[in-house]
C-alpha cells in the first residue's frame, strides 16, 4: 500500500498549535499526519488524542514513543482508548528513545534491545484482547488483560535504525518506522533487512515500511536541505527538493525501494500551511499501487 504523510514536530511547535495544524493538514488533503515524544515536549499520546479529535478522517501515526518511559500494560491502554475512539486512524510507533534522555529521567534500560523484544510482543498481544503472563528482563505481567482491547488491531509500530534493531524489529513488531536523511539505497537495505527479521521469527506476510524524509519544496530548496543536513556532499541523494511534481517523482522511488509511507518532513523554517498544502498535492499524485499519476 502506498501512502504519503507528513508531520508536526514538537519543535518549533508549542503543542497550542497542534489542533489547528492537523485542521490545515486534513484540508488541504494530507493522508496521515505523524507526531512524535521528545523529551521534554509534548505527550505523544495526549497530542494524537488532540489531533484525532480534531479532524475527521486523517490518520494520525506517533512515531515514536519512548519504550523505557512507560509500562507496557499503560501503553497498551492508551493506544486501545485511541483506538476503540477513533477506529482505523492510529498508526501507534515506539523505539529506544534518545538514550542521553533516558538516562537523565532515570529510565534508560541497560539492553534496548531485550526491552523492545519484550514490550513489543506483550503489547501486541494485550491490543489482540490476550491475557498476557510473562516474567522477562524488564516486562512482568501477571494474567494482564484489557477491559476494552479495541475491536480492530491496530498495527504496533517500531522505530529502527542499526541493523540489530532493524532486524529485530521486523520480527516483533507489524511495521517499521525509518529515520530521515538516509539515501533511497540505505533505505532499501535497511528493508531488506526488515523483512530478513521478520521470516526468521516466522511470521508471515509484509511489514509495512514507513520513512521520514526530508523536504523541501520550491525555489531554493537545495539549499535549503543542505543546510538542515549540515553541508554533505551527497545531501541532494539525501532528501527531496523542486515542484511538487519532482518530489512526488521522488517519493516513487523511496516507494519503489520498499517504503509503504513516505512522510515528508520540512526544514524547520517554513509556513506549514503551505507545506501541507505541497504534501496534499503530492498525495494525489500518488496512486494507491505506488508510481505518479
Amino acid at each position: 500500500m502506498s501512502r504519503v504523510g507528513t508531520i508536526f514536530s514538537p519543535y518549533p511547535h508549542p503543542p497550542e498549535e497542534l489542533r489547528e495544524a492537523a485542521r490545515v493538514a486534513e484540508g488541504e488533503g494530507v493522508p496521515e499526519l505523524w507526531l512524535w515524544e521528545d523529551c521534554f515536549r509534548s505527550s505523544a499520546w495526549a497530542a494524537a488524542a488532540v489531533a484525532l479529535a480534531a479532524t475527521d478522517h486523517v490518520r494520525v501515526g506517533v512515531g515514536i514513543a519512548p519504550l523505557p518511559l512507560r509500562n507496557v500494560a499503560a501503553s497498551a491502554m492508551e493506544v486501545a482508548t485511541l483506538v476503540r475512539m477513533f477506529p482505523g486512524r492510529l498508526l501507534p510507533g515506539f523505539g529506544h528513545g534518545v538514550q542521553d534522555w533516558m538516562r537523565q529521567v532515570g529510565a534508560k534500560a541497560a539492553s534496548p534491545l531485550t526491552l523492545m523484544q519484550e514490550q513489543l510482543p506483550a503489547l501486541r498481544a494485550l491490543l489482540a484482547g490476550e491475557s498476557v503472563s510473562t516474567e522477562g528482563r524488564y516486562v512482568r505481567l501477571r494474567e494482564v488483560s484489557l477491559d476494552w482491547p479495541p475491536a480492530v488491531v491496530p498495527r504496533v509500530y517500531a522505530a529502527a535504525e542499526g541493523p540489530k534493531t532493524l532486524h529485530l524489529a521486523g520480527g516483533v513488531a507489524d511495521g517499521v518506522i525509518l529515520d530521515s536523511r538516509h539515501t533511497v539505497d540505505e533505505v532499501a537495505e535497511a528493508v531488506r533487512t526488515v523483512r530478513a527479521g521478520r521470516a526468521a521469527a516466522g511470521r508471515e506476510g509484509s511489514p509495512d515500511v514507513v520513512a521520514y524524509v526530508l523536504t523541501a519544496f520550491g525555489p531554493g530548496g537545495p539549499e535549503r536541505v543542505a543546510a538542515a543536513l549540515e553541508d554533505r556532499p551527497d545531501a541532494a541523494d539525501r532528501a527531496l527538493t523542486g515542484s511538487v511534481a519532482e518530489v512526488a517523482e521522488g517519493v516513487a522511488r523511496f516507494q519503489a525501494a520498499g517504503v509503504d509511507d513516505v512522510v515528508l518532513l520540512p526544514t524547520d523554517d517554513v509556513d506549514l500551511h503551505a507545506f501541507f498544502s505541497a504534501v496534499g498535492q503530492v498525495a494525489a499524485e500518488i496512486p494507491a499501487g505506488g508510481g505518479v499519476s
